[in-house]
């Protein structure tokens, strides 16, 4: 690739990025991979992100440049859809308006009905944004069902448009339960068919995912073991006789983590910056949180910390279960999160019965979330399933040590100690039960009082690169992989 023509153009859609739009982990994704995508490939790709102009960006207040008006056609003529663009991270950002897709809406409705007919509307209109802007993308990277349509689009509704005709196309599953069910009626406005893939379940024929699925040149999961997880009956969703047939296009990439804003040497939210060779400021740390939150003061009762969605697929009411069965050993438990209401209400009820030994923040807050994963001893984060998780490699570059469900992305991020203790990065479970997590969490404590032992644990963790620029790498390597094939 020699001239500007001869740039790969990427066209990167999403639902949310942050810091402008988060909700879930796709919104630091979203922010990240692009910039670190267009720093892997240099001048030889172009690549360009496309959101929602959601309600929640307008009230940031980007400088953004008003690029016009354009039309999207549906089933009862057109809607109109305006176009602006910005910079995130150094990347070409388009943000799309219209009274369809967005206009003063959430990022997420909850009910599906009206996030279908949001997202729907935003998966074509997206590709007529990049016939407004005259720009051919040589790939559209989607990222879960809310551009998945997007995907399917190119192979029905664009397939004989000569705009697209070189057009392929990568979908990236981030969670692959949250499959857009609901949004049949906004499809058949649109005038999107029905999926015509015999291998797909008749369910799936009018659900955005598992038709973006179908119609994908590449499908990539967020880590390689949620890509095997899939393909079986207990994560596949209903999808897996399907991935595991057609699991020749899937493929599965850990994703990374802003190195840049999880920096415990040089992170502003917590008072004693530490690193690897020098974790005097990880003590410090420590004993300031235990006072601001009024634990007692000490370094050898260990830290255990949760900084998570209060959902029961992280697996939190296992360890509330696990929580008895250990009352009586010296530990201090302070968790941080919001989510479902009976887990919040559960949280505080065992924070009123132990309270000298946990915390429970029921709050979203940056800065405590930065001061928990810098003061923590051990990271607990016992999930069902975890497609990737970004929390336990954060904690791990904070030598916040994780105790986790051996699962998703937590199997590939963590070197378990019981299986190569000299290279270890923390402790791993593979039983859904509290049994599980109470054994593993037992172990974990044990180590700690190992001080030589658990030195070597921290040294191995803040050593460890989650960066996401091997992760580029293979996503580059892809990319001219489904251009080569097309070519």
């Amino acid at each position: 690739m020699n001239g500007a023509q001869d740039k790969l153009k990427v066209l990167f859609a999403s639902a949310e990025a942050a810091p402008w739009a988060k909700v879930g982990g796709l919104g630091d994704v979203a922010a990240a991979l692009p910039a670190a995508l267009a720093g892997t490939a240099g001048s030889a790709l172009d690549i360009r992100l496309i959101l929602p102009f959601h309600a929640e960006i307008k009230r940031k207040n980007p400088t953004v440049g008003y690029l016009g008006a354009f039309s999207v056609p549906n089933q009862t003529g057109v809607f109109s859809a305006e176009l602006y663009v910005a910079s995130l991270h150094g990347i070409t950002t388009y943000l799309l308006d219209s009274e369809l897709t967005n206009h003063n809406s959430p990022v997420y409705y909850g009910d599906p009905a009206l996030d279908g007919r949001k997202y729907a509307a935003f998966s074509v209109a997206l590709l007529e944004a990049a016939r407004f802007l005259d720009w051919q993308p040589d790939i559209l990277h989607a990222n879960d069902w809310h551009t998945a349509l997007a995907v399917y689009a190119l192979k029905t509704l664009y397939q004989q448009d000569p705009f697209f005709k070189d057009t392929r196309s990568l979908i990236a599953i981030h969670n692959l339960p949250f499959n857009g069910y609901g949004a049949e009626f906004a499809m058949t406005e649109l005038g999107f068919p029905p999926g015509n893939y015999e291998d797909l379940p008749d369910w799936a024929h009018l659900t955005p995912l598992p038709l973006g699925i179908a119609a994908a040149d590449q499908i990539v999961t967020v880590s390689p073991q949620y890509a095997r997880e899939i393909q079986t009956r207990d994560f596949g969703c209903g999808l897996h006789e399907y991935l595991e047939k057609h699991n020749n296009k899937l493929i599965g990439i850990l994703n990374g983590i802003d190195t840049r804003l999880w920096d415990p040497a040089a992170d502003p939210n917590i008072p004693f910056p530490f690193t690897a060779s020098d974790t005097n400021g990880k003590t410090l740390n420590k004993a300031a949180l235990q006072r601001e939150l009024h634990l007692e003061e000490n370094p050898d009762i260990p830290l255990l910390t949760v900084v998570s969605r209060l959902d029961h697929q992280k697996g939190i009411g296992l360890l509330f279960d696990a929580i008895p069965d250990n009352a009586r050993k010296p530990w201090q438990l302070v968790l941080l999160g919001t989510g479902s209401p009976d887990l919040e209400a559960r949280a505080e009820d065992l924070m009123r019965k132990y309270p000298q030994k946990i915390v429970s923040l029921l709050r979203y807050d940056e800065a405590m979330a930065h001061k928990l994963y810098a003061a923590g001893d051990l990271f607990v984060m016992p999930s069902l399933y975890e497609p990737c998780g970004l929390s336990q490699m954060i904690a791990m570059r904070y030598g916040n040590i994780p105790v986790a469900r051996a699962t998703g992305g937590l199997q590939d991020s963590i070197i378990n100690y019981h299986k190569a203790p000299g290279e270890a990065t923390g402790f791993l479970f593979t039983e859904k039960t509290h049994e599980g997590l109470v054994s593993a969490l037992n172990s974990a404590i044990l180590t700690f009082h190992e001080k030589d032992t658990w030195a070597k644990l921290m040294n191995n963790a803040m050593n460890k690169d989650f960066s996401w620029k091997s992760s580029a790498q293979n996503y580059w390597s892809i990319y001219q992989e489904i251009k080569s094939k097309r070519d």
